[in-house]
């Protein structure tokens, strides 16, 4: 069953969304008062228009005022009601004294509030307004744990809660893609520990978005067949590289893997967006997802940073129309106290070089369980003792 979202809204009016494993809970629940008196909403960013690649940037300078690790008795994620350090109430971004999803516009975005169409010729010098939607989505009330500790019933309920935001965020006028994606360990470059992941709603097509579908559509155009549909049908039938096989995803790892763990999880059937998934197939894919982050973190006796990337079908007809929905999971881990920098050819040309092999990762990943081993308390790895901060960072 589907779960729904009960509505209320934040102390500075920003939109929160409550989330059950229960309809019956749902159904019991009022959103409580916001009683902090917070600062009006930030001045929204800024977007600047690169004409040497064609690509967009954001400047959003006041993220930098943002939380940033804080300790448990100060998250922003655990319910409101907890006691501080100092013995006082603690009120967090989440009123609620205890909760199983929440989503809530973030109180920091790159993007937004309010959401329009960036121009369609763009002129150097010129910058216009970040439009757009960012929030956050906290998959647990719990301070520790991640994704791949949830029970399978309140990974489900993660998956209704993308669902139903894909929908709401691409009926907002202006939006030309969604993105669901969580950032999990401190080389990835989070902000904060409690287990959460975020969405994006821009008002244009990603560089990597519109790659992904410029390929899909024009393999449509020249063949009349799905590229999506032949890869997975290509990494089945090969076998070395497929991990596990559901009833509605399999999950592999890809033939090119850039990363050295690098996972796709990728539908059986053509849709294009979270949303347009059965009850079944989201079933379906929670398993397969726990069970790929859990062989993940089974690889060492630390867990895995990673940063897991949902490719849903952008806004554009043309690319939707080819797009097939796959999940992205990749790690800059290459061994258990080594991390893969993005370095020269990497950072500035974009040419990735693997330094492990796909066959053997995903012998390996098939070799180890796929459920929870490792205390959610565990530290995460450390890093090469001279490595320079990893460049990717918690968005």
């Amino acid at each position: 069953m589907t779960a729904r979202p009960v509505p209320g809204r934040l102390a500075d009016g920003r939109e929160i969304l409550y989330f059950f494993d229960d309809p019956a809970a749902a159904a019991r629940f009022t959103p409580p008062a916001d009683p902090r008196p917070l600062p009006a909403r930030p001045e929204p960013g800024e977007l600047r228009f690169d004409e040497l690649s064609g690509e967009w940037t954001a400047v959003a300078a006041h993220r930098q005022t943002r939380t940033y690790l804080p300790p448990a008795d100060q998250c922003p994620l655990c319910p409101s009601g907890h006691p501080a350090a100092d013995g006082t109430r603690r009120e967090s971004e989440i009123p609620a004294a205890d909760y199983d999803v929440v989503v809530f516009e973030n109180r920091f975005p790159s993007l937004g509030p309010a959401t329009g169409p960036v121009p369609a010729h763009p002129r150097w010098g010129e910058a216009v307004p970040a439009t757009g939607r960012c929030e956050v989505v906290a998959f647990t009330s719990e301070h520790t744990g991640s994704f791949a500790t949830l029970p399978l019933a309140r990974a489900r309920t993660v998956l209704d809660a993308w669902a139903e935001r894909t929908a709401a965020l691409s009926a907002l006028p202006g939006v030309a893609q969604v993105f669901v994606f969580e950032n999990r360990g401190a080389e990835i470059g989070v902000t904060l520990h409690h287990p959460h992941g975020q969405i994006y709603a821009y008002p244009y097509v990603t560089p990597r978005g519109a790659l992904l579908g410029e390929r899909a559509a024009a393999h449509r155009e020249a063949t009349g067949t799905l590229l999506g549909e032949r890869l997975l049908a290509a990494e089945q039938r090969d076998g070395s590289r497929v991990i596990t096989t559901g009833e509605h995803f399999t999950s592999y790892v890809p033939f090119a893997a850039r990363w050295p763990l690098e996972v796709h999880l990728t539908a059986h059937r053509h849709v294009g967006r979270l949303d347009e998934l059965t009850d079944a197939e989201r079933d379906d894919a929670a398993r397969v997802y726990l069970d790929a982050l859990n062989r993940l973190d089974n690889l060492f006796e630390t867990p895995t940073p990673y940063i897991a990337a949902w490719h849903q079908a952008p806004a554009d007809p043309r690319l939707r129309a080819a797009a097939w929905l796959h999940l992205q999971v990749t790690s800059p881990r290459r061994a258990a106290d080594k991390l893969k920098f993005l370095a020269g050819s990497e950072a500035a040309m974009g040419a990735f070089i693997n330094d492990t092999v796909p066959e053997q990762i995903a012998e390996r990943l098939r070799a180890v369980p796929g459920v929870p081993r490792i205390s959610p308390a565990s530290p995460a790895p450390a890093a090469a003792p001279s490595a320079a901060p990893h460049p990717v960072a918690d968005r």
